[in-house]
């Protein structure tokens, strides 16, 4: 009995200390996601990110606002940034590719659900093994949001962007929301609960705009660097 609990002692220290050296080597294929997409993204020019959820039909109202607000966004002369994958994202870069502008693609290898789609430009798709590193992207390199509906990650997105605007560890650009009855219910907790409860600031409410309209969609932008410079997230 003892000797068995010397055996498993000495390979759960084994087996820790491979994770710990797993850890250390690790550290060099994110700096090799950071170095490849730093070096094609700095090259894009201005861009905005249209998110959603990869679970979104072709036949769904807000897969045809996507590709709408997308086609739009190319006529303005912006790019368009999506996650990569279907649903909205495959309907972004559909929008983007038909409008004849830069459409890029910021692909997460999952187990399930994620495949790239056929309507990034060849030389705009970076595949990524980390989460962390692709949003660092979004955030660096778009000039603005677009958020349709989604799941957990497009939530993660949008309120990372909120958290880094509002420490001010990034700069503000704008950010739309679109689908006033999939997106009124959070940002009515929001509004009665989180910023009741003082955890929040009153002005915190105004980093986006909500609407269901694609012609306002592109005029907040508009507007936006009308009044302000128009650079990278640095």
């Amino acid at each position: 009995m003892i000797g068995d609990d010397k055996a498993k002692a000495k390979l759960a220290e084994k087996t820790w200390s491979e994770i710990k050296s797993n850890d250390s080597w690790a550290i060099f294929k994110i700096m090799a996601e950071f170095v490849e997409a730093f070096d094609k993204l700095a090259k894009i020019g201005p861009c905005v990110s249209v998110f959603g959820s990869a679970r979104t039909d072709p036949s769904n109202e807000y897969y045809k606002v996507a590709q709408e607000v997308a086609l739009r966004l190319t006529a303005e002369g912006y790019g368009v940034i999506s996650g990569g994958g279907p649903g909205i994202m495959e309907a972004a870069n559909k929008g983007a590719r038909q409008g004849g502008g830069k459409s890029v693609g910021l692909n997460i290898d999952l187990p399930f659900e994620q495949q790239s789609n056929p309507y990034i430009d060849k030389d705009k798709l970076i595949n990524f093994d980390y989460f962390f590193v692709r949003k660092v992207m979004f955030m660096k390199y778009a000039q603005g949001f677009i958020v349709l509906p989604g799941g957990f990650g497009t939530l993660d997105e949008l309120f990372e962007a909120f958290t880094l605007i509002q420490t001010n560890k990034i700069g503000r650009f704008p950010i739309i929301l679109m689908g006033t009855s999939y997106w009124s219910g959070l940002f009515d907790w929001v509004k009665n609960t989180m910023l009741a409860e003082g955890n929040i600031n009153k002005e915190d409410l105004d980093l986006f705009k909500m609407t269901d309209d694609v012609d306002v969609a592109i005029a907040e932008i508009k507007a936006y660097y009308d009044k302000n410079s128009l650079h990278p997230n640095f």
